[in-house]
């Protein structure tokens, strides 16, 4: 049978090495992520730059103002398009990503409050008669503690739905405006 100054000690232990491996998971995450982000633009932008270089020279080829006004038409809903799809697949690499980090998080939470709870649970099992109002506020403290990081928890989920409906609705009126410039343009 452990006494309760060892049993504090081996769950501190426990709960110190929980939160090393939890930054780590979440660093490794959050560096992989940045790397998705960084490689992605790192991709756009030299396929951006072979597309203006493609359309520089086809441009500078037009032997007239009217082709050259006509090539210059043509590019713009390939280049909305693009900026549209750029536009999502930046959003799609940080929900990855958050939604990584939050996995991570949660689990790691969740399986702190257990430990923590289960050591309350041990710890008062040799507790001295009396204590056990002083006990229950400290598992009322945990449970409160719990509720508020699963309202908070929520809260961030439903921030970054929100995010992503504003996202979705502008990429969607972006592609509209250009589909009708494009059109207007034709004219």
């Amino acid at each position: 049978m452990f006494t309760i100054p060892e049993q504090i000690s081996v769950a501190t232990k426990s709960s110190i090495d929980a939160q090393l491996a939890l930054m780590t998971t979440l660093t490794n995450t959050a560096f992989a992520g940045i790397e998705k982000f960084v490689g992605f633009n790192l991709n756009t932008a030299k396929a951006s730059l072979q597309d203006s270089t493609a359309t520089g020279k086809q441009l500078l080829a037009a032997k007239d103002p009217q082709e050259f006004f006509s090539l210059t038409m043509a590019q713009t809903q390939p280049a909305a398009e693009k900026a549209i799809a750029y536009g999502r697949q930046l959003a799609s690499i940080a929900t990855a990503t958050q939604a990584e980090l939050s996995k991570a998080a949660e689990a790691q939470i969740s399986e702190t409050s257990r430990k923590v709870l289960n050591l309350v649970d041990e710890v008062t099992k040799n507790a001295p008669a009396g204590s056990e109002n002083a006990v229950a506020m400290f598992k009322s403290v945990i449970g409160n503690a719990n509720a508020g990081y699963e309202q908070l928890t929520k809260t961030t989920k439903q921030a970054v739905e929100a995010i992503e409906a504003n996202l979705s609705a502008a990429t969607t009126q972006f592609a509209q405006a250009a589909e009708k410039a494009t059109a207007r343009a034709k004219k």
